[in-house]
């Protein structure tokens, strides 16, 4: 089976971390939700209290396929901050797969990750990228890693990830199971 890890962080956006954790789980990925807070109790961008599976320094990176990043404020800036996400982005990168969306590309674009690759996020962000070429796709991949533009590419990234974890198939399964017609 394969695992995904999400982090969690007090401000982020909880459509984009939630939609990628419930899509994945209907395609049957081991989902472990992490938060930095060094505490599993989190609040949301918009408020809402929600329980992390473990926290950050309680995670086995080395049998998971892929990491998230959501986006969000301040959510965005602490994953930024934080050391755990920084070395498991780098190490990820080299041969997982990092995702990220909204303003959590340029998460990865601070770490030199994007340089010269296509990459897209909240177009608040895109002064952030430096070194990634900017798509304004709703959904762009490079090799390993994927960056959505923002909360209304949720659905296309979350079954890009799901695409890209498990098949194309059980990717167009569950988007015509919710409806999906993008």
């Amino acid at each position: 089976m394969k695992t995904a890890i999400v982090f969690f962080t007090d401000g982020f956006e909880e459509c984009e971390g939630l939609l990628v954790v419930d899509l994945l789980r209907r395609a049957e990925v081991n989902v472990i939700t992490a938060s930095i807070m060094g505490r599993t109790e989190i609040k949301s961008s918009h408020g809402i209290t929600l329980q992390a599976d473990a926290r950050v320094e309680e995670v086995d990176y080395s049998s998971a396929d892929m990491i998230v990043l959501p986006g969000g404020l301040p959510g965005t800036t602490y994953l930024g901050e934080n050391d755990i996400v920084k070395e498991q982005c780098m190490a990820f990168a080299k041969d997982k797969i990092v995702a990220a969306i909204c303003a959590a590309p340029s998460v990865l674009a601070s770490l030199g990750l994007l340089e010269g690759k296509p990459a897209t996020c909240h177009p608040a962000f895109e002064g952030k990228m430096a070194g990634a070429i900017v798509t304004h796709e709703s959904v762009s991949v490079a090799g390993n890693i994927i960056t959505g533009q923002g909360l209304g590419a949720g659905i296309p990234f979350a079954l890009k990830l799901v695409e890209t974890l498990v098949d194309k198939e059980t990717a167009d399964k569950i988007a015509t199971a919710i409806s999906f017609k993008g």
